[in-house]
């Protein structure tokens, strides 16, 4: 009995185990069945999927449609490819520079809007913020709610963004040849034509009519009149021209010809027509027609003008006046003279430049303190005439301390009348004052001239005394040593009689030689041409020229540190300036040495003449250029007429000269001379001196 009750047991375990076996293996069958129909649906979703991404992205594209979300918890705007997927995210200032500020405005505003539950959807037109391109894009959105959370609250708004540009362009064109065409027909104010493609009238209104004199509209219809046969069109070329505003000056005596039929219309002489041309074309650009409207304004101009001239004419005379003011006031202040009055009851003083306004006002005081010291008395004396009424003139000259821009204390003249009130009584005194500054230093200056006059008159007297001297001189010793040839006398002394014949001969030479060229220096009447030159080849030349006469003890020196200096001076007069100074350098020597030195600086050619010669007395100094100037030995300098000479050159050449002497020490001479060089080169070597062997040329 146990033993079955154990088998009945077992079995029943057995099938227990088998059962739960069973269900495991159908569990198992029914998942895979299951998940083999969830693959297949997802396939088959993703397909469809494909398929309708396709198909937006097709309906995009054929639209021009683009797509984005807003997400108002981040605040951020994400484009959406044609797939669906994320493109791009941007913030709000990112997002709104794709569009015009205004219009972004009313797209956020709509947004809000709808994430405040105000609104589902609305549609929104944007234009486009590029500055790249020829013209703004118009962009139609539709903006809905895309997504909402659980408690209702919007997560995400969907933008559907639709390009509308060539509408707006369509639509615009649309609008604007409306209201052309509008506003043309609209009028019966202007001339209105239309011409066709072959530049033949088709239409013409009856103000055009009136305008060019046309009584038979039917006749200029019917016998095709062309455009150039319009004189006021007859330039035009319809197939290059756009719309245009022309505005027209025909005289048609200048269109006589048949053509134009300006006789058969009656005109002549001058139109002024303003008229706009139209040329009306096909969408291929092709010319359809020219449709022309304007309107003849001669009378307008010819009235303008006649308006123009009369205002002009008033505007002529009212400057006249103003001009007749103005120039009593330029002539009282360009003369230096002042109206004047003086008040004796208020004891004030006033001057003015200007009829119209008083310049300035002085107190009694004030014109006292005025005046200088020596003439603050006079001024006191004439205001204390003023003030007791006197009934003459005031003529007073007065220096004053005021100084004009030339810093010379002001002379003024004033010249007064009493001005009587109706029972004849001195109300006040009126007069001018004018500026004697001027006269009183040309008075000054002509008795200093006058003085100086008398000096030089003195001075020529004693330069004739001194040139009849000089030339007496030596002109005796030649008569002197001429006449001994026809009294007894050895003949070995004739050779001596000869010599100084010559020698005086040649002082005499000279010295009228310097005389005449003196006189042409004063009377300006020496030429200075000026030629770009090698100064540094002709300045020892000159130099050697100079001292010829120079003793055999005598060492000259001259210093050029300059291998070639190209400058543009007067070589004829600068050379005979060197001469004559080296001559003198070397004329009282007997030992030493005379230097010459050259240099360029700044565009100043510098010659320095340097000795060692007895020198000049300090108080002889500022008078070596005068003329026949004694040295200390009661000896004349040269012929006394050297240095003069030698100043008068050089400052006529613009430059500067000066002497630099002590007493038994030497003298050197400073001048310089303004010039341009044009290519200067200094010499490689260290020593730039030349000394010369004193061989007279």
């Amino acid at each position: 009995m146990f033993q079955q009750t154990s088998e009945i047991s077992v079995w029943s375990l057995n099938h227990y185990v088998f059962g739960v076996v069973a269900v495991l293996i159908f569990v198992i069958l029914v998942v895979v069945f299951y998940n083999w129909i969830y693959l297949k649906r997802a396939n088959e979703a993703n397909t469809r999927q494909k398929e309708q991404n396709a198909h937006l992205a097709l309906l995009l594209q054929a639209g021009r449609l683009r797509i984005w979300k807003y997400f108002p918890g981040i605040r951020q705007y994400l484009y959406l490819s044609e797939e669906g997927t994320m493109e791009q995210q941007y913030n709000a200032i990112d997002f709104s520079q794709f569009f015009n500020r205004d219009d972004f405005d009313v797209l956020y505003s709509t947004i809000t809007a709808i994430c405040e539950g105000k609104k589902n959807s609305a549609v929104v037109t944007l234009g486009s913020n590029a500055k790249d391109e020829a013209f703004l894009r118009h962009y139609e959105v539709t903006v809905s709610v895309d997504r909402r959370d659980n408690k209702g609250n919007v997560v995400s708004v969907l933008g559907i963004q639709h390009d509308v540009t060539e509408e707006y362009r369509r639509l615009e064109s649309v609008n604007q040849l409306l209201l052309r065409y509008h506003t043309v027909f609209s009028t019966s104010l202007i001339d209105m034509l239309y011409y066709d493609k072959n530049g033949v009238l088709r239409d013409i209104n009856e103000r055009a009519c009136q305008s060019f004199g046309v009584t038979d509209r039917d006749f200029v219809l019917n016998n095709e009149f062309l455009l150039k046969n319009n004189p006021i069109f007859a330039d035009v070329d319809i197939e290059s021209m756009d719309n245009t505003r022309t505005s027209s000056i025909v005289d048609f005596d200048n269109y006589q010809d048949s053509h134009y039929y300006t006789k058969k219309f009656g005109l002549s002489g001058r139109m002024f027509y303003d008229s706009t041309i139209n040329p009306i074309r096909d969408e291929n650009g092709n010319l359809e027609g020219v449709y022309m409207a304007g309107r003849d304004i001669t009378e307008m101009v010819v009235s303008y003008h006649r308006q123009k001239d009369g205002a002009e004419k008033l505007r002529k005379m009212t400057e006249e006046i103003r001009q007749y003011i103005s120039n009593i006031n330029y002539a009282l202040r360009i003369s230096d003279i002042r109206l004047v009055n003086y008040y004796p009851n208020s004891f004030t003083l006033e001057m003015s430049d200007n009829v119209s306004h008083t310049q300035m006002r002085l107190s009694q005081l004030r014109c006292i303190r005025l005046a200088t010291p020596r003439f603050r008395r006079t001024v006191s004396s004439v205001l204390n005439r003023m003030d007791h009424l006197s009934p003459y003139n005031i003529n007073v000259n007065i220096e004053t301390e005021i100084r004009d821009k030339k810093g010379r204390q002001i002379w003024l003249l004033f010249n007064m009348v009493p001005m009587l009130d109706a029972d004849g009584k001195v109300v006040r005194y009126y007069g001018l004052c004018r500026n004697m500054t001027d006269m009183v230093e040309t008075e000054n200056r002509l008795a200093v001239e006058t003085k100086k006059a008398q000096e030089t008159e003195l001075l020529k007297q004693s330069f004739l005394s001194n040139m009849s001297y000089e030339i007496r001189t030596p002109l005796n010793n030649i008569v002197g040593f001429a006449g001994l040839f026809n009294t007894p006398h050895d003949e070995a002394d004739e050779p001596a009689f000869v010599e100084q014949i010559k020698t005086n001969s040649n002082n005499m030479l000279t010295f009228v030689n310097d005389v005449m060229l003196l006189s042409s220096l004063d009377a300006n009447m020496v030429e200075y041409h000026k030629e770009f030159i090698d100064f540094a080849q002709i300045f020892a030349s000159h130099c050697r020229i100079g001292w010829s006469n120079a003793k055999p003890k005598v060492k000259t020196i001259v210093e050029n540190p300059y291998e070639s200096l190209v400058v543009n001076i007067d070589q004829e007069h600068l050379g005979k300036v060197i001469e004559k100074l080296c001559w003198m350098s070397a004329l009282t020597l007997t030992e030493g040495y005379a230097k010459a030195r050259c240099e360029y600086r700044r565009g100043e050619l510098l010659v320095t003449i340097e000795d060692t010669g007895n020198g000049i007395p300090e108080e002889a100094l500022a008078h070596v250029f005068d003329r026949f100037v004694h040295s200390i030995n009661n000896q004349l300098l040269g012929t006394g007429l050297d240095l003069p000479i030698v100043q008068a050159i050089v400052r006529q050449m613009g430059g500067t000269i000066e002497l630099e002497s002590q007493l038994n020490k030497g003298t050197t001479a400073y001048i310089s001379i303004p010039c341009e060089a044009k290519s200067v080169e200094r010499r490689h070597e260290e020593i730039t001196s030349i000394t010369t062997e004193n061989i007279p040329l």
